[in-house]
């Protein structure tokens, strides 16, 4: 296989990577392989598309393995469990090998013609092309949570992450170099990504219901991957944590004033139980709270120090020239 890992202009040698986080998704594994093909094909594009096994259940791996064998551009990894969607992204990033790299999930919600469009741009100067998700052919209720999550993100966030943006995007390898240097141990590289800085474009595009059965995302996860992009980019909850505590503090001094002039004025008959509980509950609160807002922190301080990796690749395709 043809490998030029720095980028050119328009270059039709160049090898481009696309990396392709897998959970379960055996079933739409065929199908991606094939539009990716064409896709490539129709550019003129030499390229590898690098499967990322994320623990799935349904035999995927078995599936890429024998879609691997039939085509030397597929190359294979398992992780040893499921690691997370940001970890099999990281996973994929390190083994891809081109000059060009992009990164779609493998439900084809993403369409792959959208990546010619990406690597046009690549080849014009640009260093970072992602895609923006002008509409989603899901529940209103995902299209709700979706569209507030990333506002509410990029008002929280001490960088600027494109509204409406995901994973879906197109780099030059010394941006996936400069992303892979910085080690997290809960990486969410669209936030990554947009830290490192580089000359970056957004694309709008429609966004297509999945290809085959329901996401592996459950809510909880969904909640997870909100919590780690807020911890990930912002120190704001430690800073409501603080504040939060200060006005606990006013309460609790404006509600000792009222009783010392309640009882000067005469007006203080039998000890205010009900008040007592009321700021005794209110500052317990605050207390636990805070006290929450700094553990994620610490935890996350303490997943860094340990400095394990991401994930843990248990086998591998067969490396072959095509």
């Amino acid at each position: 296989m043809t490998q030029n890992p720095i980028p050119g202009q328009g270059s039709s040698d160049l090898l481009h990577s696309i990396v392709v986080p897998v959970y379960n998704s055996r079933a739409t594994l065929v199908r991606l392989k094939e539009e990716v093909g064409r896709v490539m094909a129709a550019a003129g594009r030499e390229y590898e598309l690098v499967l990322v096994d994320d623990g799935s259940r349904d035999g995927s791996f078995e599936e890429i393995r024998r879609l691997a064998a039939d085509e030397p551009r597929i190359r294979g990894f398992r992780l040893s469990r499921n690691f997370g969607h940001q970890a099999a992204l990281t996973v994929g990033l390190e083994r891809s090998r081109g000059g060009y790299v992009a990164i779609i999930d493998d439900d084809l919600q993403d369409p792959p013609e959208v990546m010619a469009r990406f690597f046009a741009r690549l080849d014009q100067g640009l260093d970072v092309v992602y895609g923006l998700r002008r509409g989603r052919k899901e529940s209103w209720l995902k299209r709700f949570l979706f569209s507030s999550f990333y506002r509410v993100l990029n008002r929280l966030s001490e960088i600027e992450i494109p509204l409406d943006s995901g994973d879906f995007c197109a780099m030059r390898r010394p941006v996936v170099e400069a992303m892979l240097r910085l080690k997290e141990a809960h990486p969410f590289l669209r936030g990554v990504r947009s830290w490192a800085g580089f000359r970056q474009e957004g694309l709008e595009y429609d966004r297509s219901a999945r290809a085959e059965g329901e996401s592996g995302y459950t809510f909880t996860k969904y909640f997870r991957l909100a919590l780690n992009a807020i911890m990930a980019t912002s120190r704001l909850p430690l800073r409501v944590a603080t504040g939060v505590g200060f006005f606990a503090i006013l309460v609790a001094l404006a509600v000792g004033a009222y009783q010392v002039v309640a009882k000067l004025a005469g007006a203080y008959d039998v000890p205010g139980y009900a008040s007592l509980m009321v700021v005794m509950v209110f500052l317990g609160g605050v207390q636990l709270f805070c006290l929450g807002v700094i553990g994620e922190y610490l935890g996350r301080i303490f997943d860094e120090v340990r400095g394990w990796p991401v994930a843990f690749v248990a086998e591998q395709t067969e490396e072959r020239e095509s």
